[in-house]
């Protein structure tokens, strides 16, 4: 019985470090960039940001005025930004390209020039 039980353990012990030498060699997660955007009357700030493709990222959002929306249509986020609070997109861009966004809640005189552009590069 003794011999036996040698036996599993060593058998354990071995699944053991070939699982950890099996994790040590997957690749690296990118680390999420950050980007902090303001929405104000009438003006995303900033107006153009630059993203690599398949990093993720989290685009956080405040709007010290009024409610505002965030739409990017071609990338399909959209979220709400409401004074005293911070929102949080998160995203990870496939595809290379120019990029539209734009305020889609009507947040007074001057809101239909409210938008800018996201650059997604390899």
């Amino acid at each position: 019985m003794d011999h036996r039980r040698r036996r599993l353990l060593a058998a354990g012990a071995a699944g053991a470090i070939a699982g950890a030498g099996f994790t040590a060699r997957l690749p690296a997660q990118p680390a999420e960039q950050v980007i902090r955007i303001v929405a104000r009357k009438f003006v995303f700030l900033p107006r153009e940001f630059t993203l690599k493709q398949g990093v993720p990222v989290l685009l956080e959002f405040v709007a010290p005025e009024v409610v505002m929306g965030f739409s990017a249509p071609d990338l399909k986020v959209r979220t709400d930004i409401i004074p005293g609070q911070v929102a949080r997109l998160r995203l990870v861009p496939q595809q290379i390209g120019k990029f539209d966004f734009l305020c889609d809640i009507f947040c007074g005189d001057g809101h239909e020039g409210m938008s800018g552009t996201i650059h997604v590069v390899a």
